[in-house]
């Protein structure tokens, strides 16, 4: 501080990226053999063309070519270690009048020619620990690091080896310099543009001595080539290149303030390996997003399933809207949550980066993952299970079709094979409608046959009534009314014939002693259905529920088999979405690699079965949602479907490990 004072600076050049050098001059105190020098310091390269003497042993000697070759190479020695040199010269300016002002504007009025060349001095600024490290999971994610830097060519090639931007990997690394990219400036566009190309085709890139505008210029030719550029920077030269970037990184601790507002981020500890951690970070968020999404799509199938079936064949509806909401709101909200808090898969780092334009959160190949592959078994494991749990209840897989839209409101007759078996199913007379019978709501309970006719036993019979002893009276001959609305009115058009004696004789005893006002029959009865897609009783059918024949109707029971099976249904997708939220883990490593630390997983795999259970087993519950208590066997009905969608998985993701590239790596990995 002493030395400063005693020799004090009276004009001063800064150090800019274009002239890459600063001067300043001082008065200079006695001792020295000058009363005012100018002193320069910078870019060795460019300190050396403004010298025409180099002090050799405290002399000055003539810059002979020898002497600039010796410069020459002990410069790129030292820049060859990944120092940073500095050149130093100085002239003696005491021939300058003393009352002299100095400026720099337009340009120095005072000499710069004929310095005399005093040395060079280096500085080691090693790279931060990490850095290398980083650069290698860039390298392995197929993220390419360009080196921009000021330095001098020599010097940011050694750099760039000693962090693992380049490698001794023939043809893959390139080096350019500032002068290289103003001398293209020149050309067409056209050339222009090849010759980016050309560079930029190199994996492994150094641009050196450039300044804050080529910055600029190199993150555009990057962008037109359809790449994702981040742009790190600092100062205030930086700010437009930071900003044309898809993402500009700016300093916090070094950084300007018009290039931290220029950026889209801020670096708060200026380290490079916090970019890449951050660049893992966001491939951990888009991989869990995508994780969540499909594990909460593949449930859509098995729901969504149940009403196309229903409409195409008319069978009952395996599960219901009810159940479809226990489902999106209730069973899978915790478990898509908690994939959020999946870990980062051990390969995240070195998958190539996503094509932006084409591979987003919800893509092509993600849809037929989730609904034509996990969601088609789950939709398997559903009915698997409501067939099976119809079946325990008697009512065979075969027997239902066309029975669906009506399975709620009449009951179900079938005909009897051998074997004691279901037959031909259908349905067969509507209720009747008291008003017509001129009964209104005088009889109170004793509605006849609202739930449908008891058939009668061998030896009794009701001539109005569709049911003989035999069963159903079937819609054959006389059609439904023959059948249906069998009145006192309908047997004397009948020419009081019926063709069965027996009953003949019923009609003629019941319609002579019919009091005035009152119609015995059912008149405009008419068939239980009018869904063309329903079908009709054939004759010779009872009453079909317990999984037996039987002489009285029990819409009761046949309601609640549908509810039982519908249960299971529900109960069927959430042991399927056990192995789908295990799957969704991970995309590609296995399951048994990842592990299971994913607390909050386990915690959702606990909610959705316990819900589940609380659900058909805590009363009240089965008035309000439709739910049942179903058997235990009946849990275990989905656990075949649920390993194998686990096993499927398991194999498709080995598949795409061993065959990268492949037609599995192609078509489904999402």
């Amino acid at each position: 501080e002493e030395f400063r004072k005693a020799n004090p600076k009276i004009f001063e050049i800064k150090f800019n990226s274009t002239n890459k050098w600063m001067c300043s001059i001082h008065d200079m105190e006695k001792g020295f053999g000058m009363d005012r020098v100018m002193m320069l310091k910078g870019a060795p390269e460019r300190v050396i063309r403004m010298c025409k003497t180099i002090c050799v042993n405290g002399q000055k000697v003539k810059l002979t070519p020898e002497w600039k070759e010796k410069f020459q190479n002990a410069y790129e020695s030292l820049g060859g270690l990944g120092e940073r040199v500095l050149g130093f010269a100085y002239r003696d300016m005491s021939d300058q009048p003393k009352n002299k002002e100095y400026t720099s504007k337009p340009e120095p009025n005072f000499p710069m020619d004929d310095l005399t060349f005093a040395g060079l001095f280096t500085l080691i600024d090693p790279p931060r620990i990490g850095v290398p490290e980083a650069v290698g999971k860039c390298k392995r994610g197929g993220i390419k690091v360009f080196m921009v830097t000021g330095d001098h060519p020599i010097t940011a090639e050694a750099i760039a080896k000693q962090v693992g931007i380049i490698d001794e990997s023939e043809g893959k690394s390139i080096v350019i310099k500032g002068d290289d990219i103003r001398d293209i400036m020149e050309l067409s566009e056209e050339e222009q543009s090849a010759k980016w190309d050309f560079w930029l085709s190199h994996k492994q890139i150094v641009f050196a001595r450039v300044s804050p505008k080529h910055k600029l210029i190199i993150c555009d030719n990057a962008q037109k080539r359809g790449e994702i550029v981040a742009v790190t920077g600092d100062g205030v030269n930086d700010a437009p290149a930071l900003s044309a970037a898809h993402i500009g990184v700016a300093m916090g601790i070094m950084g300007k303030d018009v290039a931290k507002e220029a950026a889209d981020m801020i670096l708060m500890d200026d380290n490079f390996a916090s970019i890449v951690n951050g660049v893992e970070e966001g491939r951990l968020i888009f991989d869990n997003l995508k994780k969540s999404i499909s594990y909460t799509l593949t449930s859509n199938i098995p729901e969504i399933g149940p009403f196309i079936i229903y409409m195409l064949l008319n069978i009952p509806l395996p599960l219901s809207t009810v159940l479809i909401l226990c489902v999106d709101l209730g069973t899978d909200m915790w478990p898509a949550i908690s994939l959020a808090y999946e870990e980062k898969e051990s390969d995240i780092m070195d998958r190539p980066p996503r094509n932006a334009a084409t591979d987003r959160l919800v893509n092509r190949r993600l849809i037929t993952f989730a609904y034509f592959q996990i969601g088609i078994m789950q939709v398997l494991a559903g009915f698997f299970t409501y067939l099976i749990v119809l079946n325990d209840y008697g009512y065979t897989p075969r027997i239902l079709m066309g029975l669906g839209s009506d399975w709620e409101d009449f009951p179900v007759m079938c005909t009897v094979r051998g074997n004691g078996a279901p037959g031909s199913c259908g349905y067969g007379c509507a209720d009747p409608d008291f008003n017509k019978l001129g009964l209104g709501d005088i009889e109170g309970d004793r509605k006849w046959c609202q739930q449908g006719c008891n058939i009668p036993v061998y030896g009794y019979g009701d001539p109005f009534i569709e049911h003989t002893h035999d069963g159903f009276r079937g819609f054959g001959a006389g059609g439904e009314e023959a059948t249906c609305g069998r009145t006192c009115a309908w047997f004397y058009s009948q020419g009081n014939s019926t063709g069965n004696t027996f009953e003949d004789n019923l009609f003629a005893q019941y319609c002579a002693l019919q009091p005035a006002g009152i119609t015995y029959g059912f008149p405009s009865r008419g068939k239980a259905s009018s869904t063309a897609t329903s079908k009709k009783a054939p004759a010779g059918a009872f009453y079909w529920w317990n999984g037996r024949p039987q002489r009285f109707p029990n819409k009761n029971y046949q309601s609640n088999a549908l509810a039982y099976a519908q249960t299971a249904y529900f109960i069927s997708i959430i042991v399927a979405q056990w192995s789908d939220l295990l799957i969704s883990k991970t995309r590609k490593l296995s399951l048994f690699e990842q592990g299971m630390n994913n607390n909050k997983m386990i915690q959702g795999l606990m909610f959705e079965t316990c819900l589940g259970i609380f659900l058909c087993y805590c009363p009240g519950f089965d008035t309000g949602l439709g739910t049942r208590p179903i058997h235990g066997f009946h849990w275990f009905l989905g656990v075949p479907w649920s390993l194998l969608i686990l096993i499927y998985d398991e194999v498709r993701k080995s598949i795409i490990r061993k065959n990268p590239g492949g037609w599995t790596d192609r078509f489904t990995y999402w």
